[in-house]
């Protein structure tokens, strides 16, 4: 009776449930039921659909990693030659402990700091200068030897990252954009012979003197003649470039060095230029120290780069941190090979200065320090020394440097690529050809090579 009531009283609520019931069944018989091949088609078309969305993606992806190795041509050959190296020579634990890490982690301090430098615009109170240069053979020495000295100290890529955009604009500033060449190749050659006086002027430097355990002041006695008959004969190249106009004015409007200007209120000694400079100061003594604490400073420098400017650490070369490690690779495990390893050491050992200068010209000077360096007889350091530091004036190749220059004038001058290598090949053989008798000269009296 109970049961009963509550049905009843809740009759409405009872036949709407049944109402809905009936509707919704009679709905689903009125739907035509959909074909099962239309089901398998539509299902298989979004399936591909998707499959060929995941395909273009790995195709983007695989186009970007490409380009990525066309434009780090020496990073693709130090990569192929360590892969090859090691089915010659199988890897093991000793691999890892040959690989000079003390090298690339002064490198990698060197690195980052000088990209500090850069961001923070160190050099400009002495590139206001050139606003109060009125002689167009007087504003190419600026620059030049703006390159020559400055990559003694920053390396030479460093330098002419920082001077040749600059040079394209003054000479463009002041209309003689026919010198722009002559000017870039000349800097060229500055960056080439003013690095190869310090051990830190140049990766190669920086890593024949880490392993070679000379100190610094026999590595300025080696190298303090050809950087001073460099930096002579760099002016007579400039004096026969305006043999016919050595007294010509240019005029500079002041707008054209605004961006040199300091802001209003802007201090040169700000706290990060103060930093920057502290810590390349601290990474030189490193380097000239020889100090065995050298992983106690890459920290440091790692963990203040990492609390003050961590955005430094993102500019950082990396890609040639990991070409030198791919050619570390290559060189351990090509030593570890008795085959190879005396077939190079007959060809090499007493021919360093010709070797350096050949291999330079396939792989660059950087790899092939790393490469030879092994091989080298005990008296042949400064024939290794010389040849590599010469090996970019020969061809584009023969130094990272003058890649990077070409690239910096390929940007601003495109489709001229060609122009840029013809006057850089004659202007640096002609300085090569001139060089290479004091060279050979110092290497017969002083060193017995």
């Amino acid at each position: 009776m109970i049961f009963f009531r509550k049905i009843s009283g809740n009759k409405k609520t009872y036949a709407g449930c049944v109402g809905r019931s009936w509707r919704l069944a009679s709905e689903r018989k009125a739907k035509p039921e959909q074909p099962v091949f239309e089901t398998f088609f539509s299902q298989t078309k979004k399936y591909f659909s998707k499959k060929d969305t995941v395909q273009k993606n790995q195709d983007f992806n695989l186009s970007k990693i490409i380009v990525f190795f066309k434009k780090e041509l020496m990073l693709s050959v130090a990569l192929i030659a360590a892969l090859v190296s090691l089915f010659i020579t199988p890897p093991s634990s000793a691999l890892f402990f040959e690989i000079d890490w003390k090298t690339l982690a002064t490198l990698f301090m060197l690195l980052s700091v000088l990209e500090g430098f850069k961001q923070e615009n160190i050099f400009n109170p002495l590139l206001r200068k050139t606003g109060r240069i009125s002689k167009l053979k007087n504003l190419t020495c600026f620059f030049v030897y703006g390159v020559f000295f400055s990559s003694m100290f920053v390396t030479n890529d460093v330098s002419l990252i920082i001077f040749v955009p600059l040079t394209i604009i003054m000479f463009r500033a002041c209309g003689k954009e026919k010198y722009i060449l002559s000017v870039l190749a000349f800097e060229n050659i500055a960056a080439v012979r003013g690095s190869l006086l310090t051990p830190f002027g140049s990766p190669q430097n920086l890593f024949l003197f880490s392993q070679s355990g000379i100190s610094a002041g026999q590595f300025l006695k080696i190298m303090s003649p050809l950087c001073i008959f460099s930096f002579f004969l760099l002016y007579g190249f400039i004096s026969f470039l305006y043999r016919k106009n050595s007294a010509e004015e240019i005029c500079l409007n002041k707008n054209d060095f605004k961006m040199f200007n300091a802001s209003d209120g802007e201090k040169f000694w700000n706290k990060k230029r103060i930093l920057y400079i502290f810590l390349f100061v601290l990474i030189v003594f490193t380097i000239v120290s020889r100090t065995v604490f050298w992983p106690f400073v890459t920290i440091f420098v790692a963990a203040t780069l990492l609390i003050f400017d961590r955005k430094i650490l993102l500019k950082t070369d990396y890609v040639l941190l990991l070409t030198f490690l791919c050619f570390f690779i290559f060189s351990s495990s090509i030593c570890k090979n008795p085959a190879i390893a005396d077939f190079l050491k007959k060809v090499v050992a007493g021919h360093e200065y010709v070797c350096s200068i050949l291999l330079s010209q396939i792989i660059s000077n950087v790899p092939a320090a790393i490469v030879l360096w092994p091989f080298t007889d005990k008296n042949g350091l400064c024939a290794l020394l010389y040849g590599l530091d010469s090996a970019g004036l020969c061809s584009l190749i023969g130094s990272l440097a003058s890649v990077i220059n070409l690239r910096i004038y390929i940007k601003e001058f495109p489709g001229k690529s060609f122009d840029f290598i013809k006057t850089f090949t004659w202007i640096s053989l002609a300085f090569f050809a001139i060089v290479v008798l004091p060279q050979l000269f110092l290497l017969k009296i002083n060193f017995g090579a």
